[in-house]
């Protein structure tokens, strides 16, 4: 049923982002890096340095926010795909990618998701100076005072955004969002569904768990080293904070045209593992959540109504 479906979609985004968000924020950091402002040189170090200025929960910085849009976004993707598919195709196997729907109320979300994230690197940069200068020089005890990090809010930024640009600042990165999640959806619901069917020994009966979160992980890791590139555009719109050196962008093709000429073809695959490492198990327990059918579980203990 359609209710199960989104349950379903909700319960394995929930789970799902739970288990990876602090690669997804390591991958945001590294992709909004720019040549001349570099903090972090690998997933690791970032992690790393993360946890050194902000503590253990530092790494889920956002983690609200993007819990507020995993689970209707994944929710709706994962039902609409399934519905489509089972009308559209012609014997119901084959997978249709027509969930695109979801773009635009993902945009505003994901915005604060990212800027929760990026907001506390400076403060965290301020202390990682300030502990390199207390290594390098006693005598400079006083310039190497840590600095007071601010915390800023989902709620805080989403006044700043609104005060400053109103509606249209929240879809800031809209255009690059729908050009990351269409060909994303398109290579990854037929491959998911291909590899999958490679593990049912019957048509009529379900693929084992294991092969449906293997096809998830293999079908999201390549889809989303795929889109990339679109991903790092849409991080760096939606960047509000910016160094003295760092560029200003106008639009998807003037970010695209700056990227490639000051910092070369390969800053568009920044992040890229982080993004394989976040999506492969976000969509591989996605998979499992959903075949298992928690959802239909969940609905049959209620109690039935009788006429």
């Amino acid at each position: 049923s359609l209710p199960a479906k989104l349950i379903n979609g909700g319960i394995a985004g929930l789970i799902g982002v739970t288990c990876v968000f602090p690669i997804d924020l390591a991958k945001t950091r590294l992709q909004n890096q720019q040549n001349g402002q570099r903090m972090y040189t690998s997933m690791s170090d970032c992690l790393i340095k993360t946890i050194r200025s902000e503590g253990y929960f530092g790494m889920y910085r956002g983690a609200a926010v993007n819990l507020t849009l995993v689970t209707p976004e994944k929710a709706i993707k994962l039902a609409a795909n399934d519905f489509f598919r089972h009308h559209l195709s012609k014997d119901g196997s084959a997978s249709s990618s027509l969930s695109r729907g979801t773009g635009q109320q993902e945009t505003a979300l994901e915005h604060l998701a990212n800027q929760c994230s990026l907001r506390s690197s400076p403060a965290a940069q301020k202390k990682l100076m300030a502990a390199q200068a207390q290594l390098s020089s006693s005598s400079a005890v006083g310039a190497a005072e840590p600095a007071v990090e601010t915390r800023t809010t989902a709620m805080q930024i989403t006044r700043e955004l609104l005060r400053s640009k109103g509606i249209a600042g929240l879809y800031k990165g809209l255009g690059a969002t729908l050009l990351r999640d269409v060909p994303f959806s398109i290579v990854y619901f037929p491959l998911f569904a291909n590899l999958n069917k490679l593990g049912q020994k019957d048509p009529n009966v379900k693929a084992p768990f294991y092969v449906s979160f293997l096809s998830g992980c293999v079908a999201g890791s390549t889809a989303a080293v795929a889109v990339n590139p679109c991903d790092v555009i849409k991080t760096r719109l939606q960047s509000l904070q910016r160094g003295v050196n760092e560029d200003t962008y106008s639009g998807i093709l003037d970010c695209t045209k700056k990227i490639w000429q000051k910092e070369g073809p390969m800053a568009f695959l920044k992040g890229a593992y982080c993004r394989a490492l976040v999506i492969a198990p976000l969509f591989g327990i996605a998979q499992v959540v959903y075949f298992i059918g928690i959802a239909e579980f969940l609905l049959d203990m209620l109690p039935k109504h009788r006429a």
